[in-house]
């Protein structure tokens, strides 16, 4: 596992997000990194565990004209996780689980704590808010990291 900064954003090639069911966070971050690499990083998302998708992601997404209503949720173990130059994990959770099964792997482990906002509570308008901010955070995250406009 290596450090990352920015000066290792045009080496990456292949991009994986990982949070606990791939249900919320990795389906939205996969899709806006597609959104910002436009095709120039292979872009893919995983979950400790296959949950089902979270509507409210949906349309938070919707709203960002990113359709993600399609998306199936798939379990880490579903993919290589040998393939990817970079690998995000979203939860805590999600990064013990890549930090114990490939220890001394040769790629680039980063750590975005990303609030689970199916946690909140509160009428539909408060709920779809949480959904907002994460989405928010996520896409300045990936915008920073993958930004290829100077290329």
């Amino acid at each position: 596992m290596t450090a990352t900064n920015s000066d290792n954003r045009c080496k990456i090639q292949s991009v994986l997000f990982v949070c606990n069911q791939n249900a919320v966070r990795s389906p939205m971050a996969e899709a806006l990194a597609n959104r910002h690499c436009k095709r120039r990083v292979f872009v893919e998302s995983v979950g400790l565990i296959a949950g089902n998708l979270d509507p409210f992601s949906v349309a938070a997404m919707q709203e960002d004209d990113l359709d993600i209503s399609e998306h199936q949720p798939k379990p880490i173990g579903s993919v290589d996780t040998n393939l990817f130059d970079l690998i995000i994990a979203l939860t805590p959770e999600s990064r013990d689980h890549i930090e114990k099964t490939r220890a001394g792997g040769n790629f680039e482990l980063e750590y975005w704590p990303t609030p689970d906002p199916s946690d909140a509570e509160g009428n539909r308008n408060q709920v779809i808010d949480s959904y907002r901010l994460v989405r928010d955070r996520l896409e300045v995250r990936i915008a920073d990291k993958f930004d290829f406009s100077s290329k």
